[in-house]
């Protein structure tokens, strides 16, 4: 596998901002998207509770019939339905990307089946659970929301209209107290100052407020209408499978064209050598005798280019004496000086060994090939359940994995074995890559 190198990452430089944010949030974009999904919250929670409460108590009252099932299965069908609507809000207003949830599996056609498909759906019932408790969540944040949003801002603009009050009302200004004796009114500029700093504060504090509130709506997003633990597992287990699968029909296409076209190809013109010198033997012994010479040469070609594909599908050094030899013998074919330390106190299981030689390999041949360095190092440590592994070298740099380069396919081989790859690759180097692989001992 081939890694690119020397060229760098694409850095997004952050816009330059003159205020602080904590002055610029009441104007925001995000400040204001939030603020319209608390307004938008309210008469979607309260259509989507009436659906709910409504049908899943007319199906509940219906269950002494077989109507109750069919009414059920269309609550819940609804409460789905609503669910891709919310999902596209938060994505929209929050920036909240929440992936679908389990789709229905129905075992045959039919409405029967997808009935009883939406009744046995957990993701289904969650559904309805949201629009539960999404309805007093909802009428608490836009009562909040609303009430410091329009406080804060009447506050705070209360020097440009507190002249209605003594031109409409015949009053000097905003009443703050008044009995039958006593009346106060914000009518001198002390007072009217005052006042806009107390809305200066509530129009500073609603933003984050609304952020808290929007906080606890991406939860219920998240944890009700999106895919569930157990199944996001169930998926990422399938879809490493598929990775392994890949990977181990990769490896055999490799062996048996190495096999193909470096050993077999060689044996067959070694038999055939043998075959001319057997001819030879008597006509012309001396030219038998330098046949069979160069055939002894392609013998051992052959019987090394067998050791190296052996050493290439498991070495026998890494079975007998574990990573700390195998990888100083790796690193003692690397064209460049490579410092090798192991710190381990025992060994892992034979999967992930193999799979920690493999990934220090493949580095190490990517060093030599595109790094340019002049030394490199790899670091293998075990942290709590876990065995680390680190190579640097101080090449170009300019590694990235998300290129599609021989560091993607390291990335989903450790993937499958819940392992992780990390890249540190700057433009001009130096490069670090941390693998991180579970230690299954």
């Amino acid at each position: 596998m081939a890694t690119e190198y020397g060229q760098g990452y694409a850095h997004r430089s952050e816009p330059h901002h003159r205020l602080p944010a904590a002055l610029r949030a009441p104007v925001e974009g995000r400040s204001l998207r939030e603020f319209g999904y608390v307004l938008l919250g309210l008469p979607i929670a309260t259509v989507l509770f009436s659906w709910t409460v409504t049908m899943l108590a007319l199906g509940a009252g219906l269950l002494v019939t077989f109507l109750g099932i069919p009414v059920l299965a269309a609550a819940l069908a609804g409460c789905r339905g609503f669910g891709v609507l919310e999902r596209a809000r938060a994505r929209r207003l929050l920036g909240l990307e929440v992936a679908d949830p389990e789709p229905l599996r129905p075992r045959r056609p039919g409405v029967a089946a997808w009935t009883v498909a939406l009744l046995k759906s957990g993701a289904s019932w969650r559904h309805a659970l949201y629009a539960l408790v999404l309805f007093p969540w909802a009428v608490f944040a836009f009562s909040v929301a609303l009430t410091f949003w329009t406080c804060g801002w009447a506050l705070l603009t209360y020097p440009l209209w507190f002249w209605v009050f003594p031109a409409y009302a015949g009053e000097g200004g905003l009443q703050l107290y008044g009995d039958a004796h006593h009346s106060v009114y914000l009518d001198n500029p002390f007072e009217i100052s005052v006042t806009a700093l107390v809305g200066l504060v509530f129009t500073l504090v609603t933003p984050w407020l609304v952020r808290a509130l929007t906080t606890v709506d991406g939860l219920l997003v998240r944890g009700l209408l999106g895919r569930s633990p157990l199944s996001a597992r169930v998926e990422e287990l399938e879809s490493d499978r598929g990775t392994v699968v890949d990977t181990a029909a990769a490896d055999l296409r490799r062996i048996e064209r190495d096999l193909h076209d470096g050993a077999q190809a060689r044996l067959v013109g070694l038999a055939m050598d043998l075959g001319l010198a057997k001819e030879k033997l008597r006509e012309d012994p001396d030219t038998a005798a330098a046949m069979v010479e160069e055939a002894h040469g392609e013998v051992k070609l052959a019987l090394q280019e067998l050791r190296d594909l052996a050493r290439g599908i498991h070495p026998a050094v890494l079975t007998d004496r574990g990573l700390d030899a195998a990888l100083s013998a790796v690193a003692s074919r690397c064209t460049v000086p490579v410092k090798v330390t192991v710190d381990l106190p025992a060994r892992p299981a034979e999967a992930i060994e193999g799979i920690a030689y493999f990934t220090v390999s493949e580095l190490l041949q990517n060093i030599s090939k595109h790094s340019g360095a002049r030394t490199a190092a790899v670091d293998v440590w075990r942290t709590a359940d876990r065995l680390m592994l680190q190579v640097t070298d101080d090449g170009v740099g300019g590694a990235d994995a998300s290129r599609g380069s021989g560091l993607a396919g390291l990335t989903a081989r450790l993937d499958a074995v819940d392992g992780v790859l990390l890249v540190d690759s700057p433009a001009g180097g130096p490069t670090r890559v941390i693998a991180e692989l579970p230690w299954r001992g």
